[in-house]
């Protein structure tokens, strides 16, 4: 009998704590991975509230309050210049993004020493017409958006 009232309180245990987060991530955005071309990158790039990312056949770009994602934050626009990457694998393209001025975000544990991070890196999705770059925002474990920066398929 005891067992089986230990089991049943293990058990609620879980499900409460199921309920206080989540075992998984959201989903990627709806769409499939896509391998891109240097040439079809080289274009203009916006996400949902406006901010645009033009990227340039010469591996640079300017942006302008485009959303960022960088591990931990959520809703951050950054502006400025810098040079992109494509690192293409057989099935996605991923973009990587690194701007020429800082971009101090937090602050050090040892001190009140602000510290830059990078932009995590953006995978191609296609959707019909219309191309996604897109990454993960914020905590894995809350539901917030994407950043998404969509341009029209060529």
């Amino acid at each position: 009998m005891r067992r089986c009232s230990t089991a049943l309180i293990s058990a609620a245990m879980a499900l409460a704590l199921a309920a206080c987060g989540r075992f998984t991530v959201m989903p990627p955005p709806d769409g499939e991975p896509v391998v891109l071309k240097p040439a079809e990158l080289a274009t203009t790039w916006t996400d949902d509230d406006g901010g645009t990312i033009t990227l340039k056949r010469d591996g640079t770009f300017v942006a302008d309050k485009v959303c960022v994602a960088v591990r931990w934050y959520d809703g951050l626009t950054w502006s400025g210049t810098g040079t992109w990457k494509n690192n293409s694998y057989k099935e996605q393209s991923i973009v990587a993004f690194t701007f020429d001025d800082a971009h101090p975000v937090g602050f050090d544990t040892a001190g009140p020493t602000e510290f830059e991070r990078k932009p995590d890196p953006y995978a191609a999705l296609r959707q019909g017409k219309v191309l996604m770059l897109w990454t993960a925002v914020g905590d894995p474990d809350n539901d917030y958006p994407h950043c998404e920066l969509t341009s029209p398929a060529s």
